[in-house]
């Protein structure tokens, strides 16, 4: 997890720096950052030639110094971690991102706009980057977004403990300086579509929608209130924290015993959001061993020391109402309308790993009271766009199709996608990492485009 520093303690750090002649660090970057380059900037001092040299490979560096996990990357390749004493790499790229910010340092001139035109869809990590890679090649870019503010689940998806922001808004401010175009309240397939883009005159459309559609638990139970999945969840208190919703809005209350569902890093979002918000308890459900949770290191360790509890190896299988959870109880009263309405217990059933490493159902069932149950159980693309196009193809579970040549190009000739549209949910950096190469792609084939037009209107004239 990465740390401030102050400008004496980074360029102290970065003199560790063995400078090695095979820099293991950058083969673990999935952007190939030139960490070696950037770091040696900053020991020397020259903390502004650092930020061009991250800038080269990173249109959000402040953003990726916080939220990468660092230590199953870069950090996880440098030799010295083998002594236990790797270089801080995560958090000399907050600082020298931060430092820039603070001292109004520009890496790059505004695009001329005169390569091509390209319509994005979506401001998350792969729009971004997309929209940012371009404008440095000189594209006339313009992201829509269906929010009210762009930012996508950098904004919206990451609570502000973990990543600020003010820091999102400043890396995106950065983007429209050097000339990308932003449109808000900008819904595909209602507000607009793939042809009336095209109809506008734009060379190429790349997608960037996520994996905006949670899913959910389909057992006994699913209607009752007090059940969120965690994306809504995490939007909802980010919006009550910017003072565009009521407090009492993010459905959760102060000294609730609250159960999270998954034990990816969405999970140990919700778990520690929720001890942010009141909550009296807060316990992790997840089907699997503590060995096999998806969630950083970092981020578990982070939950374990706010206070969360783990049950591994338990499987929801079915809500309980006020009514049930009383009869259990043999407690009688006059019934209420909300007893067989509102949440008050999750029956969880015991789950065994076998010697093969199959997970089995048995060995019982717990019973565990509750006011509120979060879902982190993954997501799935929204099919909007998809559905209001002609020529996109998806898999069976909804992912959109994409080929190599040019890399990111779907089954409609000129329309791109990358990130967790097309991987699956994924990490900020592996969505950056895709999304540098489908830049490359839209780039080579306007490229093309434009070219056999230009032969196109020579053979005319002939």
């Amino acid at each position: 997890m990465s740390r401030t520093m102050t400008t004496a303690e980074a360029i102290q750090e970065a003199r560790r720096c063995l400078n090695c002649a095979r820099p293991t660090c950058r083969t673990g970057c999935p952007i190939e950052n030139n960490i070696p380059a950037f770091i040696r900037a900053l020991s020397e001092g020259n903390i502004g030639m650092a930020y061009e040299i991250i800038s080269e490979r990173s249109n959000l560096p402040a953003i990726c110094g916080r939220v990468c996990p660092h230590e199953r990357q870069c950090e996880a390749h440098c030799v010295l971690t083998k002594k236990k004493c790797g270089i801080e790499i995560g958090s000399l790229e907050m600082f020298i991102a931060d430092f820039a910010h603070n001292n109004d340092l520009k890496p790059t001139q505004p695009s001329s706009k005169l390569r091509g035109k390209v319509a994005v869809i979506g401001s998350g990590p792969a729009g971004l980057t997309v929209a940012g890679d371009l404008a440095k090649m000189d594209f006339d870019v313009t992201i829509f977004e269906a929010q009210s503010e762009p930012g996508g689940v950098l904004l919206f998806g990451i609570p502000e403990f973990r990543l600020q922001k003010d820091v999102v808004r400043r890396e995106i401010s950065e983007l429209q300086h050097i000339g990308v175009e932003i449109r808000t309240k900008q819904l595909a397939g209602v507000d607009f579509t793939v042809d009336d883009l095209f109809a506008q005159g734009y060379d190429a459309i790349f997608m960037g929608t996520g994996t905006s559609l949670p899913r959910t638990l389909d057992i006994p139970g699913k209607e009752l209130s007090g059940i969120l999945t965690a994306t809504y969840f995490l939007r909802m208190v980010v919006l009550a924290d910017g003072g565009k919703l009521d407090a009492s809005e993010t459905l959760l209350h102060t000294g609730d015993n609250v159960i999270v569902v998954g034990a990816g890093n969405v999970a140990m979002d919700a778990a520690r959001t929720s001890i942010r918000r009141g909550a009296k308890n807060v316990t992790i459900v997840y089907h699997k061993t503590e060995a096999e949770i998806s969630a950083f290191p970092s981020e578990y360790e982070a939950a374990v020391a706010e206070g969360v509890q783990f049950r591994f190896l338990k499987q929801p299988i079915a809500y309980f109402n006020k009514k049930q959870m009383r009869a259990l109880k043999n407690i009688r009263r006059q019934a209420t309308a909300a007893d067989e309405t509102e949440l008050a217990g999750l029956l969880l059933q015991n789950i065994t790993k076998t010697e093969n490493g199959e997970f089995i159902a048995e060995g019982g069932q717990e019973l565990i009271p509750c006011d509120c149950v979060i879902l982190a159980v993954g997501q799935k693309p929204a099919a909007r766009i998809v559905s209001s196009t002609k020529g996109i193809q998806v898999d069976k579970q909804g992912f959109v199709i994409t080929r190599d040549r040019p890399y990111g190009m779907t089954t409609r000739a000129g329309v791109f996608s990358s990130g967790d549209v097309v991987h699956g949910p994924a990490t900020v950096v592996l969505a950056m990492k895709e999304s540098k190469k489908v830049a490359a792609g839209i780039a080579q084939y306007v490229d093309a485009k434009k070219l056999l037009e230009d032969c196109t209107m020579d053979s005319t004239t002939l």
